[in-house]
């Protein structure tokens, strides 16, 4: 009798010791399982993420030239708003080369900071004045001697011609460059100079 209550005794015990492990592997798999489809959804989002920073760093020579090359032309815009002071220029003008400036120099500053993050040499304020829509010397000098009136035409004429030029070099960037910055920038250079160009022609008359 005693015998047959241990053996009982003992095939419970080992029941219970079967369950509580059961239990167990149970429960970590189903740990595993969570671990694993966690895992799997990071690394999902991480991989559609990549794909998009990869596309706004995308860059090639086009986007280099175009950041390059369109600082010093704006530069140079701001040089000539910047002429407008003292001038005795009538107020359209003074707004004009206060919205030029305005929307250039963060412009600038948005192509140094990409050249630098391609790890390209930094932009030079000065470039050759054979670029599209460039004044040369003698035509700034020119305009620094002016006053009034005539001022006022002859800066309009040569900043409808520098918009111009920007806006060529634009169309380049749009149509062979594949950063998304520049190829925006390209795009707001386009529509902003061709309304200033709009508005500078009513005022020549």
């Amino acid at each position: 009798m005693t015998m047959s209550r241990t053996r009982t005794a003992t095939a419970l015990t080992a029941v219970a010791l079967a369950a509580t492990v059961l239990s167990a592997c149970s429960s970590a798999d189903q740990n595993a399982a969570d671990a694993s489809t966690t895992a799997g959804h990071g690394a999902h989002s991480a991989s559609s993420s990549a794909p998009s920073s990869a596309v706004n760093a995308a860059y090639n020579d086009t986007d280099v030239n175009f950041a390059t090359m369109m600082y010093p032309h704006h530069a140079q815009a701001v040089d000539m708003a910047n002429l407008v002071d003292g001038k005795d220029a009538s107020a359209d003008v003074v707004a004009l080369a206060a919205e030029i400036k305005g929307a250039q120099q963060p412009e600038m500053d948005a192509f140094t900071r990409l050249l630098a993050s391609w790890g390209k040499p930094a932009p030079k304020p000065t470039m050759d004045h054979a670029m599209d829509g460039m004044m040369t010397d003698a035509q700034m000098d020119r305009l620094k001697s002016l006053r009034g009136t005539d001022f006022d035409r002859e800066w309009l004429t040569m900043m409808i011609q520098h918009h111009r030029g920007a806006i060529s070099m634009a169309d380049t960037e749009l149509a062979s460059g594949v950063n998304a910055e520049t190829r925006q920038i390209a795009t707001d250079i386009k529509s902003g100079q061709q309304a200033e160009i709009d508005r500078m022609q009513k005022l020549l008359g």
